[in-house]
């Protein structure tokens, strides 16, 4: 298996932006400060299981994927992936501008675009590009985790090429909520959910910035050790 530590390159809002707070509360976990957060009422009253519901996604913190979790290739630094995550933000790029909404996506419930956005699925080429020369190889076992037996060609081929099989066209924009759940329970809770992000009232969402998590070891969760804003 891949070693430890492991980093990943994701989009998350800010410390002190709502969708943060919105995000952090309903997993329980602040990526930002490390802090376990009490659950909503409102989730625990919709599934007194919450803790279980958000387990998943508490493990990594609220985010966006944009280059998937890995262990640095031989010889590469923390300091360096830091040095490269400042040069990356100094490209000029168009600000991918999305209009979130909440809802399912592969049995799970996220922040989603409502429509696709060109300059997002260009912001996570890049990344996936532009950082992979930090990426260990994908051990066997790593691989066969992935199931790759379950996935398309194309998708088996991002796998070997990328280490990762949701990348380029297969990348979906999604900021997690939920692990998966059966359509019985996925109603209700998707409800709640999307009265809980109307209160926000965030019609627009500019992804503006990367941000570098980090994970120790197998047992602890993902937390930021960096953010850097993208050149406008």
């Amino acid at each position: 298996m891949t070693g430890f530590p492991r980093y990943a390159i994701y989009f998350a809002a800010g410390s002190d932006s709502a969708l943060s707070r919105f995000g952090a509360e309903l997993l329980g976990y602040d990526a930002y400060t490390g802090d376990e957060l009490p659950f909503p009422q409102q989730a625990l009253h919709v599934a007194p299981d919450w803790r279980d519901v958000s387990a998943d996604p508490r493990k990594y913190g609220f985010h966006a994927t944009l280059k998937a979790p890995m262990a640095l290739a031989p010889g590469k630094t923390e300091a360096e992936l830091m040095a490269a995550c400042a040069a990356f933000v100094g490209k000029a790029r168009p600000f991918p501008v999305i209009r979130p909404v909440v809802d399912a996506i592969s049995g799970f419930i996220a922040v989603i675009p409502a429509e696709p956005v060109e300059a997002l699925q260009g912001l996570a080429a890049d990344s996936v590009r532009d950082f992979d020369a930090f990426r260990a190889p994908l051990t066997a076992e790593d691989r066969a985790r992935r199931r790759p037996e379950k996935l398309s060609e194309r998708q088996r081929d991002y796998l070997d090429r990328w280490g990762y099989p949701y990348v380029m066209e297969e990348f979906r924009f999604h900021m997690t909520l939920t692990g998966r759940l059966d359509a019985e329970r996925r109603g209700p809770i998707l409800q709640m959910l999307r009265e809980r992000f109307a209160g926000l009232r965030l019609d627009a969402l500019t992804v503006d910035r990367i941000a570098l998590f980090k994970q120790d070891d197998a047992r602890a969760r993902f937390r930021i050790i960096g953010e850097w804003a993208l050149a406008r």
